[in-house]
């Protein structure tokens, strides 16, 4: 099709609405008959995303807007003009799709802007695919670190050298970063995500960090009631601790918590998920390095507990992406006609 000229250009476009073209190169649309239309957000992604001179593009059908990135010497309005036309498309395959009796007879080009991973959403998949094949490679190695600091008795050799650290402000700080990972800051921060605008009608998103979370809490709690093992005492605790020490709750509770966070925000901000997976590294690792700082787990504990919420989570966002791709595949039976 190609971006068309400027004088090519309509005086009006009631389809199309320019929203924010200040930058050159860069501009935002609302498009009608996008809004909870997922079937026409992944169609308009891909084709324009396999338009010359198109950069990316990224259509939300949460708000009806679309986003798109193209030569500075391009004008809005012909990238205006050309969401237009691929409009018009989309709603004469829809028209012709609603002839046919049968689901299967969808036009391909329809049928594969519904189940066909597009440009745009690749980056997005990636993330998922990334975090479970990090996920899996880490949990190997968690797991043959506990085997070999437990075989090697380096438990406590470890935590007596960590106490060297210590200092009053230290002290302090240790206590408000493993806050974040217990029952102090975990469910404010749960809260915080369930009822952000990032995840405002996106219930299955919610439902399965829900499911993850309360999981995570319940196979903890069968585990350490399945091991049993003391906490360490080689030093005063600072803080009030309960129940037994393998594998540390901490752990696994933050490895869960926030890699489900991460992997959603890697999808809805997939250009900083490299940034987003850093810092969410950082903070567990740090809520994981608290445990240890205030005596309260041993290293085993700690790299177990990481290793069991690894598991847990690639189980979960596994199940997450099949009830994804379940639900979107049924749309097709319910397509929109504008």
């Amino acid at each position: 099709m190609g971006i068309p000229h400027v004088n090519q250009l309509p005086k009006q476009n009631p389809l199309v609405r320019a929203l924010h073209t200040a930058v050159k190169g860069r501009a935002r649309y609302k498009v009608d008959g996008l809004h909870r239309s997922e079937a026409f957000k992944r169609y308009l992604e891909l084709r324009l995303s396999d338009e010359k001179g198109i950069q990316q593009v990224s259509a939300n059908h949460y708000t009806g807007n679309v986003l798109v990135l193209f030569p500075s010497d391009r004008s809005p309005n012909a990238i205006a003009s050309l969401i237009q036309n691929i409009v018009f498309d989309y709603r004469q395959q829809i028209e012709k799709s609603l002839l046919k009796s049968e689901a299967e007879k969808i036009p391909a080009v329809v049928s594969k802007a519904i189940l066909a991973e597009t440009p745009l959403q690749q980056p997005i998949d990636k993330a998922g695919r990334q975090l479970i094949l990090l996920s899996g490679t880490a949990v190997g190695t968690l797991i043959a670190c506990t085997v070999l600091l437990h075989k090697f008795g380096l438990d406590e050799s470890i935590l007596l050298a960590i106490q060297r650290l210590h200092t009053p402000l230290l002290d302090r700080i240790m206590v408000g970063i493993t806050s974040l990972g217990g029952s102090a800051g975990l469910p404010w921060i749960c809260l915080a995500f369930a009822t952000s605008p990032i995840y405002y009608n996106r219930r299955s998103e919610v439902i399965t960090f829900g499911v993850a979370t309360l999981g995570a809490m319940a196979l903890n709690y069968l585990l350490k009631e399945q091991f049993g093992r003391a906490r360490p005492s080689l030093w005063d605790w600072i803080i009030n601790v309960g129940h037994h020490s393998f594998p540390s709750g901490h752990a696994m509770m933050s490895m869960v918590v926030y890699g489900f966070i991460a992997y959603t925000l890697a999808k809805e901000f997939p250009h900083q998920r490299k940034q987003i997976f850093t810092l969410t590294i950082l903070l567990i690792a740090a809520i994981g390095f608290s445990r240890l700082y205030l005596g309260v787990h041993w290293p085993t504990d700690v790299a177990a507990g990481y290793a069991a919420g690894l598991l847990w989570l690639i189980v979960c966002i596994f199940g997450f992406n099949l009830w994804q791709k379940s639900r979107l595949s049924k749309q097709i039976l319910t397509l929109p006609t504008g």
